[in-house]
């Protein structure tokens, strides 16, 4: 793309406000260069990144031109799209509103029946209210746990699971055909759609399917104490409501429950970042909490930090958390009786094996997916249209994705911070910390500690440095790294497994992908993909131990050694 003739395109469209041209005078090089050589594109969750003029960039011009297209794929493909229309939800972010209501007022115009909430609704709503309507599609404005700088747009589909890869080839063979982003028209057509604010009887309906999944709600809260942040987001109210209808004494995390698109009381609106828990220890201290949650801002995705006996607080991690959660349901099905005989819970190939490991325990079996829940989510609905099957007992992503009860097809942050605070509850009702509890697991089932880093690669530049990191871990073989031996490698990409033999198996269960994954012959693993919604490379060490020494260093060894076979070290 000529990055200097894309640039003048914009600077000189009438389409351009004069603010956004102001912007545009004002970039230096590099963000010239970032914002003009190449097209937003599509990744794992959808399309995420920095807001502002560009056709790299996340703007009206931009999103309104791939609303068409997916308003013209839902039209082909699902029958009375158009009376069946779409749910469209935002969160908190700047130009979030105002992107929810241009796109309805776009859909109107092509013929389609639009639901809108009255104010931001977190993304696992926006799924249930498509279901709720029986809506052909819905769309969620939203950057999650990004930076304010930035903000995004995921499509669902009629399920409300968001489209796969094959589904969105579709819609983009549709969007490349369509004008570019500042010459399209909206295909506009004389009976126009109409726009229905949805009631608060949607509220009420997935407030009480949330409350439905508690296992023992008769447990004592008394004295029992819960500090709660949204990190300014869209989950605060209906997370609060849950809460209190189902007994808990909560203190929110008052100056983070604003919604403010500046995240102005936040170092980081990601629970992965220690930093986004500063405040909320700090709550946690001062009113001698037993537990601190929090949900990111558009509430998808949660985080918890545990007291100890000793009144220190300790996070736990996605695999973590969500292998204490595996534990937690099935021992309560299996106490009330319910066969799991038939149960299945959905991962990733970036999740921790520890939880298939306890799973496998209670004769349930596990299932792995690429990342993205919208596998997940397609995993049950093939179950459903099948008629038989294994019955759906958890999901979850090792980046703090949990879903419990699928009347949502995407992670739930609700769902899961109401079952974390119930676990918690449960374990000290029984004399143990989370910490104990899951010490508990270890000693029984092996010590699994992972480990995940990145390495940003920003620009023109960081993209190309990027795709060749990439290209050398596809196309080299590796006996070590550090001094343990590889036992196999698994090559998404080229879609091989490779043995410590050299024999070479083709792996056709899951969908080609930018990913290359490593076996230790101890089970420890090392897994290396880009990110699906933002500019780095992720590596996910997992190392596995009989007595828990030293597992800390060898993932250190690990990533070190992997970052020089990279050639970036």
């Amino acid at each position: 793309m000529d990055i200097e003739k894309n640039y003048q395109r914009w600077l000189s469209s009438p389409r351009v406000s004069d603010e956004d041209k102001e912007l545009l005078r004002n970039m230096d090089e590099f963000q010239k260069k970032d914002a003009f050589f190449k097209s937003a594109s599509f990744g794992t969750g959808g399309m995420r990144g920095h807001l502002g003029p560009g056709s790299n960039r996340i703007n009206i011009q931009n999103l309104t031109r791939v609303t068409v297209a997916f308003a013209q794929y839902l039209d082909a493909t699902v029958k009375d799209a158009k009376k069946r229309g779409l749910a469209i939800s935002h969160d908190n972010r700047f130009k979030s509103r105002e992107f929810t209501l241009s796109f309805a007022d776009t859909l109107n115009q092509m013929g389609f029946n639009v639901y809108i909430f009255d104010d931001l609704r977190a993304t696992p709503e926006l799924s249930y209210a498509v279901r709720y309507y029986g809506c052909a599609g819905g769309i969620m404005v939203t950057a999650s746990h990004n930076p304010a700088t930035d903000n995004g747009y995921k499509v669902y589909d009629e399920t409300g699971c968001q489209i796969l890869p094959e589904e969105v080839d579709k819609m983009l063979a549709l969007l490349e055909k369509l004008p570019d982003e500042l010459s399209l028209e909206i295909p506009a057509v004389p009976e126009k759609g109409k726009t229905v604010i949805m009631p608060k009887e949607v509220d009420d309906s997935y407030c009480k399917e949330v409350e439905s999944i508690q296992i023992h709600p008769e447990l004592d809260k008394k004295d029992f104490v819960v500090v709660y942040s949204p990190q300014h987001g869209a989950s605060y109210e209906n997370a609060m409501r849950v809460f209190s209808e189902c007994g808990y004494n909560i203190v929110p995390v008052a100056p983070q429950c604003v919604h403010d698109p500046a995240f102005g009381a936040t170092k980081s609106p990601n629970p992965e970042v220690a930093a986004a828990w500063e405040m909320s220890l700090e709550y946690a201290k001062k009113y001698n909490a037993d537990l601190a949650v929090m949900t990111d801002p558009d509430g998808d995705r949660c985080g918890l930090a545990y007291r100890d006996h000793n009144g220190e607080y300790h996070r736990l991690n996605g695999n973590q958390s969500g292998a204490l959660l595996i534990d937690y349901i099935l021992s309560g099905k299996k106490e009330k009786g319910e066969d799991l005989s038939n149960g299945v819970i959905y991962d990733t190939i970036v999740t921790s094996s520890f939880g298939s490991t306890i799973a496998a325990s209670y004769g349930v079996k596990t299932e792995s997916f690429l990342t993205g829940f919208k596998y997940i989510g397609n995993r049950i609905l093939h179950y459903e249209k099948l008629g038989h099957g294994p019955k759906f007992l958890f999901g979850y992503e090792e980046s703090y994705g949990c879903l419990i009860n699928p009347f949502v097809r995407d992670k739930d942050g609700i769902q899961a911070i109401l079952l974390y605070t119930e676990m918690t509850l449960y374990h000290l009702r029984h004399g143990k910390d989370l910490g104990e509890a899951y010490e508990t697991l270890q000693k029984k089932f092996g010590f699994h500690h992972s480990v995940l880093k990145d390495i940003y690669f920003e620009g023109m530049e960081g993209d190309a440095t990027m795709k060749k990191m990439m290209n050398t871990l596809h196309n080299e073989r590796l006996d070590y790294l550090a001094s343990y031996q590889i036992a196999r490698t698994e090559d998404y990409q080229r879609q091989v497994c490779i043995d410590a033999e050299n024999n070479v198996a083709t792996m056709k269960r899951l969908p080609v992908s930018d990913v290359v994954k490593y076996f230790f012959e101890d089970g420890s693993t090392v897994c290396v993909r880009p990110s699906g919604t933002e500019p780095k490379v992720k590596f996910y060490i997992e190392v596995v131990s009989e007595d828990g020494k030293n597992m800390d260093e060898k993932a250190e060894e690990i990533y070190a050694a992997m970052k020089k076979v990279a050639g970036v070290d």
